[in-house]
């Protein structure tokens, strides 16, 4: 086999890989304050339906991602309940955008930051935040100084995980702004597409290549970052 030709990525897969990796960079960090916001507010309130908005967060786990594709069709489209109005005072549209893309990646990979970032604040001890408060440190100030600082790592790891699904999503993707080239067409779309087209088998295989290669890489120093939380709030686990 001609290794030299396989690793040729023709213009086509390059725009592929560098729209995933725009949409998944997008999607997580235009998502992480709402994330950082809630998962505080799971780990540390509580309030009547704290158990209904948790579910809510995690629902786009276990839902169908065309389910969740449909959904912002209806809600966000062109002629959607919102993206009509979007369209009409601001002339700007998700529909058939990349910003579609990335909004439905933010919305598959939120579940996963969220998690992340709980765990993480919960891991912190709630008495250095409560000695902070007795001398005089504002809730938000506290915040900043003392929870988002040691839950630092964690909220790095939620970021990881989030970009790495956002990287894998395809059915959400390809039911709300369709498979674009150049526009929507980000790996998993692009391999969707190389699959279909006969004597296109080597692009289809290079992209999927890319895509465990970073997939792999998130995965490990996602796990990385959790073990080093865990070191750095003292509560690491002893295993043989």
């Amino acid at each position: 086999m001609d290794w030299q030709a396989f690793f040729h990525f023709s213009s086509a897969e390059l725009n592929a890989i560098a729209l995933s990796v725009k949409v998944a960079l997008v999607s997580v960090l235009a998502g992480l304050p709402c994330a950082i916001f809630v998962a505080w507010l799971l780990a540390r309130k509580d309030f009547w339906g704290k158990s209904l908005l948790n579910g809510i967060i995690h629902l786009p786990l276990v839902l169908p991602p065309v389910v969740v594709g449909y959904l912002l069709l209806i809600a966000m489209g062109r002629n959607g309940i919102i993206g009509r109005y979007l369209l009409q005072w601001f002339d700007f549209s998700f529909g058939f955008s990349w910003y579609g893309a990335a909004l439905a990646s933010a919305i598959v990979s939120f579940p996963l930051v969220v998690r992340s970032i709980r765990l993480a604040i919960e891991n912190v001890d709630f008495k250095l935040e409560q000695a902070a408060r007795t001398l005089g440190s504002s809730a938000l100030k506290t915040f900043f100084t003392i929870t988002l600082p040691l839950a630092l790592p964690g909220i790095l790891a939620g970021i990881v995980l989030g970009f790495a699904r956002s990287l894998g999503e395809f059915g959400a993707t390809i039911t709300f702004v369709s498979n674009i080239p150049k526009v929507t067409q980000t790996i998993p779309l692009a391999m969707f597409s190389f699959i279909e087209t006969p004597g296109a088998e080597s692009a289809a295989a290079r992209l999927c290549l890319i895509a465990i290669v970073i997939a792999l890489i998130s995965l490990l120093i996602s796990e990385w970052l959790a073990k080093y939380t865990q070191k750095r709030l003292g509560q690491s686990d002893v295993r043989n």
